[in-house]
This record gives structure tokens, sequence and C-alpha cells, in this order.
């Protein structure tokens, strides 16, 4: 038996289903992001300022700019992760609603377990 969906939803789902695609782009890049942010070694540099700053205020005021920098691009890295991961499970709870799950960026009817059905919302063969 074909399960079809409705073809009243057809715009929707297409459309939502672009909008997940865009998330699941921005989550993956705005990730890399955050491990590149925070793998940074600035923090370093900073700290060795700060050995420095004993004797000097600029050296103060240069380790408190680096250790600004390198949280300041650790926190905006992950509020971009968050929104696009926030805007991601957005779109999974709405097709979760029309009785559909995803795979990685393959989408599927929620009860097929063994993921062998792949739908594409763009084929007007999966409409009635």
């Amino acid at each position: 038996m074909d399960r079809k969906l409705s073809s009243a939803d057809k715009f929707d789902l297409q459309q939502n289903y672009r909008r997940f695609l865009k998330y699941q782009e921005q989550f993956t890049l705005a990730n890399d992001a955050f491990k590149d942010a925070r793998a940074s070694r600035v923090w370093i540099a900073g700290l060795i300022m700060l050995l420095f700053a004993l004797a000097s205020d600029f050296f103060l005021g240069a380790s408190a700019a680096l250790f600004g920098l390198y949280f300041y691009r650790i926190v905006l890295a992950w509020f971009h992760s968050s929104q696009a991961e926030e805007g991601r499970e957005h779109m999974e709870r709405w097709f979760a609603g029309k009785g559909l799950k995803f795979q990685g960026r393959v989408l599927y009817y929620r009860d097929d377990e063994m993921l062998a059905r792949p739908i594409d919302p763009f084929d007007d063969m999966v409409y009635d």
C-alpha cells in the first residue's frame, strides 16, 4: 500500500523542506566555526602578555583585548550555532506533526523503521 501526502500540504512541505536544508547547512557551518573558535590559541598570547603586564599597562590592555577576542568569538559562534539548531528543531517538529521524520537530510515517514522508502517532497507521485 502506497502512502500519499495531502496535496493541500504540498507547498508547505516543499518550502519547509528547503528551510530545513538551509538550517541544516547553517548549523553545520556555525558548528564548525564554534569548533574553530574554541581551538584558537589566542588565549595563549594573552597569557604571555599577562606575564609582561606587571611592568606595563599596555601589556595589560593587550592581554585583556586578546582574552576578549577569544571569548567574543566563542560566544558569537555559539550563538549562531544555537540559532541554527533551534530553527532546525522547529522544522523537525513541524514535519513530525505531519507524520514525517528526517534522517540526515532525507525525509521518511515516521513509522518507516527500516528507512526503506525515502520521500522526495518535490515528486508529484507522493501526493494524492
